[in-house]
Order: structure tokens, then sequence, then C-alpha cells
């Protein structure tokens, strides 16, 4: 699909994708983007692109964007009680079990339905897609991905438009920024269809709109996690970026021996597949992102929540080592649960701190950004070092 915005040259403009992996993802990009506006980066980027777990911080720090106290040397004063206290305090909730159970209960509400008012109850409430920036003067372009399970394509939702390439832009909907960002992360099969109802007269047709001619795909639109097409969200700032900044939370596929593969039912056979799928669709963009950037035709960094934060090799460099060290503490972190379920305190205190920790470590050692350390963890109460005797 053509870029609709293209307000910057590709060469001068800084792209931030926030993956999918429920609250842990939402809890890990909390660190990632403490750490990033720390080192002066976050007033610098012109995209942010988000799937699932990631939509969520992705679409709070849109929201909030225009209340962000800028000082003089482009670091945000309020970071930690405008942006982290408030969605830390959404991750202490469960809203997918009730959300499942009640689509049950009550049928005539589909689980996606009650995801979307627990985002806007706790959250979002009234806000709609066209609160976010304008992705010129007022903050970065916000871009939640979705996947069409009509067309089988990405679906873009932006503060000016929905678009699907191969049936066009939608335009004029003002569409509430909680059922966007449900849309993002309804995992199925359960939490999905997010069914949004359009009006067919407000469609674009553009270049490559092979379906455009189709009433019906204008009429409703019926849409997945977007981590079903890529879970990294990075389509469109791999596209319109030289310098791309990648949050992975994406979970690693854990091994199936034959005595596990013997007791799966069918449920677990066919979420296996799609997890296989799901992980190399990742780990091909990944590897192309990182030859992009060992061949100098993008700049940039990546850190992923499995990540070993040692392989940055800080201290070769001549930097100042990493925060912390590989051990049995992080490696857990990255086999936490991908649910929209409650995270307790420890276990959000120390996401955060990975997430800040690794995009310490990548950003140092990939691009400018200075040395100076951090004067504290973002929470000190949670360490991340193995304290086993």
């Amino acid at each position: 699909m053509p870029n609709p915005v293209s307000d910057t040259s590709s060469k001068r403009k800084t792209g931030l994708a926030l993956s999918g992996g429920g609250f842990r993802a939402t809890l890990f990009h909390i660190g990632a983007l403490w750490r990033l506006n720390e080192l002066g980066w976050l007033h610098r980027l012109d995209e942010i692109s988000s799937v699932s777990g990631g939509s969520i911080t992705a679409a709070w720090l849109g929201l909030n964007w225009k209340s962000l106290d800028f000082a003089n040397d482009g670091i945000v004063n309020n970071f930690e009680t405008l942006i982290a206290e408030p969605l830390e305090a959404f991750c202490a909730r469960t809203i997918d079990v009730g959300s499942v159970l009640g689509g049950l209960i009550a049928p005539i509400y589909h689980p996606g339905q009650l995801i979307t008012r627990a985002y806007r109850k706790h959250l979002f409430g009234d806000a709609t897609l066209r609160d976010l920036p304008d992705g010129k003067h007022a903050g970065p372009r916000f871009t939640l991905y979705a996947t069409s399970l009509q067309t089988g394509s990405s679906v873009r939702l932006t503060r000016a438009y929905v678009g699907d390439y191969r049936v066009g832009l939608l335009r004029r909907e003002k569409i509430p920024l909680a059922q966007a960002v449900a849309a993002s992360s309804a995992f199925p099969p359960v939490l999905c269809p997010i069914r949004i109802a359009c009006d067919p007269k407000a469609w674009q047709p553009v270049d490559g709109a092979d379906l455009y001619v189709h009433q019906d795909l204008r009429t409703q639109l019926y849409l997945a996690d977007g981590g079903v097409y890529d879970n990294l969200g990075l389509e469109t700032i791999s596209k319109t970026c030289h310098t791309v900044l990648v949050s992975d939370a994406g979970a690693p596929l854990r091994i199936a021996h034959p005595s596990h593969v013997r007791w799966f039912g069918q449920l677990h056979y066919t979420k296996r597949v799609f997890d296989i799928i799901s992980e190399q669709t990742r780990a091909l963009r990944t590897r192309k992102l990182i030859g992009d950037i060992i061949d100098a035709r993008k700049q940039g960094a990546y850190w992923g929540i499995a990540s070993k934060i040692g392989d940055y090799r800080l201290e070769s460099q001549g930097l100042r080592p990493a925060l912390t060290k590989d051990n049995r503490v992080t490696l857990q972190l990255a086999g936490m649960r991908t649910r929209l379920n409650r995270f307790h305190a420890e276990e959000q205190g120390r996401l955060i701190n990975w997430g800040y920790a690794l995009a310490d470590a990548a950003m140092r050692r990939y691009l400018p950004t200075g040395d100076t350390p951090p004067a504290a963890w973002p929470r000190p109460t949670f360490s991340l070092t193995d304290d086993r005797r």
C-alpha cells in the first residue's frame, strides 16, 4: 500500500516498532520507552508502529503525547506518572478470562466486545483514533496493526485512516481507540473477530486495491490480532524510516518433546501450528532488519525479550558494561505468559527493568547515544540478579 502520509524523507525518519505478547509485551515496552526517553530518543521518533500487547503501550503513549512534559534537552519529565504508572495499574487486572466467560454465559456479547469494553472502562475512555498525534508537529504518527480475516491483509489503524491495501483507505470514521486496540490484540480464536461497521462510501481506492469493488468488504471489517500477519509491527517503519528501532517481547518457540505432543488436543495442535508460523515470520523479518543494519542499508537497533544481554559486547567497544548480566531470572522472563491477565508487582517490575536494560544495551551498542549511566532502575525493588545461593 502506498504511504498516504509522508512528511519527511525516509533518510531522516526514525521509527519504533513495539511487538505483541499480551501484558508481558505491554510491560516490557514500558521499560524500553523509559530508557529511550532518558537517552533523548523519544522526542526523535517520527513513526511508532505496534501490534497486540505493544498496541496497549503505544496507544496510551499516543493518547497522552500532548501532555508529555518535554524539557529543553528533549527528555520527558513526567513519563513515570503519566505513562508507566497507569499502564502498570491496568496490567494488574485480568480482562481476558472475564471476557471469554462473559461471551459464553451471555452469547449476545462476543468476547471481543467485552475486551473492548474493558479497554474503554479502564484505560482509553471515549478517545478515538483521531485523538492520536497527527504525525507532523504534534508528535509521531502512530500505526496500530490488526489483521483482516476477510482479505488476509495487514490492516493499519491510524489517526488519518484505516487501510487495507486490497480494499483501500477508510477516512472520516471516528473509530474508538479502545476498539482499535482490541482489534490489534484480538488473539485467535477466542478474542476475535473484532467487528467494525463502516460507511462504504467513506472508502478511497488506492493502487493495488483489487477488492475495492466489493462493497461488503467496505461495510464491515472482521479483524484479528495484528500479530497474525506481523508480530513485530515492523512493516510500516521498515518501508518509511532509515533508522529503525525494534522492541520485541514475542515469545520464543518452546520445544515440544514427543511425550508432550502425544497428549496434545486438537486445539493445542492448531495453536502449535500457529506458533510455528508466527515464529518463522518473526525470524525472517528480524534477520532482514539485522542484515540491513549490518550492510548499512539502514541504521537501528533490535532488542528482544529472549536476547542475551552479554551478546551486545559493550565492553569490547569501550563502553560501560551492561546494566545486568544474563542469569536464571532474565532467562525466565522470556517464558512468561502472554495473556491479558493480572501480572503481580514483581513480574511487572522485572519485565520493565529487563526492557530498560536491553534497550540501553542495544542503543548504546549500535547508535550514538552517549554513555551516561542511568541514575536508578525504573523499579529498583525488583532486581534482575539471581539471588539463589
